[in-house]
């Protein structure tokens, strides 16, 4: 199957399935000499497993990666590196009885459609089972920013239903703040305005027993990129991070900066004016509507982007659909759901914004005038 493979200079490919053995991921590109370990994996891994809250799905996967090769002596080689996550906790039994069913809001007849066949355990290649891999090569990127130049990739919640967070300045926010309120206590749903966040857990909660689900918005933001990276025209760094993004599932829509407010702007209103930074030393603007890229390239200020999530499409409630034969029918889908897909969304966003980053900083430093 064609379009398991993403980026150039850095790049990733993935095979597996949500109830198979398990899923994998080959990382070419990746400079030698990078401490990493599996305890390294295992921070991101763990924000994004099932099983870490009630408002969560509650599928119990250790995610315990083992790095089969490109790691030695805890040191990436510059060869490529191999990462295996077991599946441990499928139960296969839940899909039986909707095999030849199509699940509304899932790809089971676009499968259908263009194999003649699929894997209905859960959904098979198309479950986000597979963004598990994502994950770990995404922290392997955010290893290489840190690195180049100090880059720090940053993921949250800003929006669950019409519940909005308010968040002053996005370049701000701190892992810390995602991931934990001021008492101590997990943030789970990773919102960082507490009030905001004490509001959408609640809301899961209710439409959780309501037998539905819940959409919402995420923000990710990228700081201490430098200036320069991007490609012209059809590889421009927003077209490949929309694509990284988009390429995630459940994702309906995704902007940048003023995003589709700029619509209802005028240029005065949204252009940023240009001024010197510190000591005149560097160019930066005195706000970032264009959320850090223009042209496509990327300016020096923070790259702000936003997700579209949808509600999860599986929901033990009745809905009408038609089996593999057309005939109608009325589904309900068992199993281990998210009422809300935003709180672990958060790891995999970050992760394929960190990947895009790497691959075009990569691909910036084999360009640079001698």
């Amino acid at each position: 199957m064609a379009g398991n493979s993403f980026g150039q200079a850095f790049r990733i490919t993935t095979a597996g399935e949500s109830h198979g053995v398990g899923n994998v991921v080959i990382i070419d590109g990746v400079p030698p000499g990078i401490p990493l370990s599996v305890e390294d994996l295992m921070v991101d891994l763990n924000r994004r497993r099932p099983g870490q809250s009630k408002i969560v799905s509650s599928r119990d996967e250790p995610d315990e990666p083992e790095i089969i090769s490109g790691v030695f002596e805890g040191r990436t080689t510059g060869t490529s590196i191999a990462i295996f996550i077991r599946n441990t906790d499928s139960r296969s039994q839940d899909y039986g009885t909707i095999k030849d069913l199509y699940r509304p809001g899932h790809a089971d007849y676009t499968y259908d459609a263009k194999y003649g066949f699929r894997d209905h355990r859960g959904g098979g290649r198309s479950s986000a089972r597979e963004t598990a891999v994502r994950v770990v090569a995404g922290v392997v990127a955010k290893k290489i920013l840190a690195k180049a130049f100090g880059g720090r990739v940053v993921g949250y919640v800003v929006q669950i239903d019409d519940i909005r967070a308010n968040i002053s300045d996005p370049a701000e926010v701190t892992p810390e703040a995602v991931e934990e309120l001021a008492d101590g206590e997990p943030n789970i749903v990773r919102c960082p305005d507490a009030k905001a966040a004490a509001a959408m857990k609640e809301r899961i909660e209710q439409v959780r027993a309501e037998g539905d689900s819940l959409g919402g918005v995420a923000e990710i933001v990228a700081t201490g990129v430098p200036p320069g990276l991007g490609e012209p025209v059809f590889d421009k760094l927003k077209a490949d991070l929309a694509k990284g993004l988009f390429s995630l599932p459940a994702v309906l829509g995704v902007e940048y900066g003023s995003g589709f407010a700029s619509a209802t702007m005028r240029g005065s209103e949204n252009n940023d004016a240009f001024v010197s930074g510190d000591a005149g030393k560097e160019i930066r603007t005195a706000s970032n509507r264009h959320g850090g890229m223009l042209g496509g390239i990327s300016s020096g200020m923070p790259i702000v982007l936003r997700a579209a999530v949808k509600p999860t499409s599986s929901i033990p409630r009745d809905q009408d659909t038609v089996d593999r034969h057309g005939n109608a029918a009325t589904i309900s889908t068992p199993g281990r759901h998210d009422p809300c897909l935003l709180p672990r969304f958060i790891p995999m966003a970050e992760a394929m914004v960190a990947i895009v980053l790497a691959d075009h900083w990569l691909r910036n430093r084999q360009q640079q005038m001698l």
